[in-house]
């Protein structure tokens, strides 16, 4: 069982759940020690779970409030925000649209759609720069709750910019880089938030194919990435032994996990670590039965209830060269990386193999 310090501890895998309050509020306890958790969860797990993150509760439930209603909207006024491109990687992503892979090769990924497709839809917010090359798409045109959605979601991707820059920040001074080190490279950020629908699935889909998942196993593309999770689960990572382990929702903590090029920047000393969201073990009693108007679904047939998620992919400026971190590295030898690469171009050759 998990310690009061453990928010996972299973199969060699354990995740820490770490009070960040001295990162988040002034004057308040010893920030190396807090580094020092952050830093060892990450080298160890690749995953960490945060209290005392800075965001208050009722920001967050109306946050996943406002995500709620936008699912609810209408099919055709969501497909006339839809994603156009990895460039922009902004707007409405159809069910079934995006196949999550390790693979590069978009011809890889397209093959294994066969295997199931991602269950679930999604809205992708960048940075805001109305006179930028790519404009974020919001449902303001529509109505008046359109536009309470785009003042409330920039709101909060600035809450967890925020948030992104202090765990940078941790990292740093646990590395040893001290606290500012990350800030000119993260500021103002190419961050990405994305709100995450995994809509009722039939519990025939996962009889009928026993490798569905809502998620398919990947490791993210960035530095860092914020997730908020609803109640209802799912969330799973894979141990050191390949098992994949239960990451369960634990009320007012965010799990922070570090991405391919915060491993990379790292020269492999903290962990990209893969995870996937599957279908929760259920009783029979769990699952619900919809009419014809029940989100689409048959009369009397049985559907596993929905899932929603928050996540804020974090990243450096897109024209940032990364390069190995000093400190992490003795000698040119020791470096796994012997190029850098700039942040842009890893994240589109990533985006363009998984749409």
């Amino acid at each position: 069982m998990p310690s009061s310090n453990e928010a996972v501890s299973e199969d060699s895998l354990s995740i820490p759940l770490i009070d960040f309050s001295s990162f988040t509020t002034p004057n308040t306890g010893d920030k190396s020690a807090t580094a020092d958790a952050v830093l060892k969860g990450f080298q160890n797990a690749g995953f960490i779970y945060l209290t005392n993150f800075g965001i208050p509760p009722e920001i967050l439930s109306e946050t996943f409030e406002l995500s709620k209603r936008f699912f609810e909207r209408p099919f055709e006024q969501k497909e006339a925000l839809r994603w156009t491109t990895p460039d922009a990687n902004r707007g409405y992503v159809s069910y079934g649209r995006e196949k999550s892979s390790q693979s590069l090769d978009k011809a890889t990924v397209d093959a294994s759609r066969s295997q199931g497709l991602d269950l679930k839809e999604s809205m992708e917010i960048g940075r805001e720069d109305p006179n930028g090359p790519f404009p974020n798409h919001w449902p303001d045109r529509f109505d008046e709750e359109g536009k309470v959605f785009k003042e409330k979601m920039l709101d909060f991707f600035q809450r967890c910019d925020d948030l992104h820059l202090k765990v940078m920040s941790a990292i740093a001074v646990g590395l040893g880089l001290g606290e500012d080190f990350f800030n000119e490279s993260c500021t103002p950020g190419d961050n990405n938030l994305r709100l995450l629908h995994y809509p009722p699935v039939p519990k025939e889909t996962f009889k009928s194919n026993p490798n569905q998942l809502r998620l398919g196993a990947h490791s993210d593309y960035g530095s860092i990435t914020l997730l908020f999770q609803d109640t209802v689960g799912g969330l799973q990572v894979q141990s050191p032994t390949g098992r994949f382990i239960n990451a369960t929702p634990i009320p007012n903590t965010v799990v922070v996990n570090a991405g391919d090029l915060l491993a990379r920047w790292a020269n492999d000393k903290i962990k990209s670590t893969l995870h996937r969201v599957v279908e929760p073990d259920r009783s029979e009693q769990d699952a619900v039965v919809l009419g014809e108007k029940g989100d689409g679904g048959k009369e009397g047939q049985e559907y596993y209830p929905a899932r929603y998620s928050i996540a804020h992919f974090c990243n450096p400026n897109f024209d940032v060269m990364i390069e190995t971190l000093p400190g992490t590295y003795e000698s040119e030898e020791d470096k796994v990386y012997k190029e850098a690469i700039r942040c842009k171009d890893h994240l589109v050759q990533r985006l363009a193999a998984t749409y």
